[in-house]
């Protein structure tokens, strides 16, 4: 699982502007909670390019990026690394998928989103609905 993690990061220390992702969804729930900031839960599996492809076209290089990195607590986990994170509240079946999750009560603040669905546009939408 780690292993998964630093290939899928790494690249983000490449180029300037990446959000701060964290593997550890206890620790990562923990920091939002006791900074009152939501939790960014992007849920990814092994081999899957799809996952490589969204991290860099959506999550590096983006005007929303700073906000992310500010206003939110960004996790990823991998979906086999199921033991890592509560697995029955983040099930899904498609890869990969990230929740926007109400840290207190771990509720969803926004419905899923799937694969492609996970673009700049939609997390640009997701980032102003959070500040107003």
């Amino acid at each position: 699982m780690f292993r998964v993690l630093c290939l899928l990061i790494f690249p983000l220390f490449l180029w300037g502007s990446y959000v701060h992702w964290q593997g550890d969804y206890n620790k990562a729930l923990s920091e939002a909670q006791n900074e009152q900031k939501p939790l960014l839960v992007f849920v990814v599996k092994e081999k899957t390019p799809l996952c490589n492809a969204i991290v860099q076209k959506a999550f590096m290089n983006q005007p929303y990026i700073d906000t992310i990195n500010r206003k939110m607590v960004a996790v990823m986990v991998t979906y086999e690394g199921s033991l890592s994170y509560p697995i029955e509240l983040y099930y899904t079946t498609y890869f990969p998928t990230l929740f926007v999750v109400e840290s207190k009560h771990e509720t969803f603040l926004e419905e899923p989103l799937y694969g492609e669905e996970i673009n700049a546009t939609m997390l640009s939408n997701i980032i102003e609905s959070q500040e107003g």
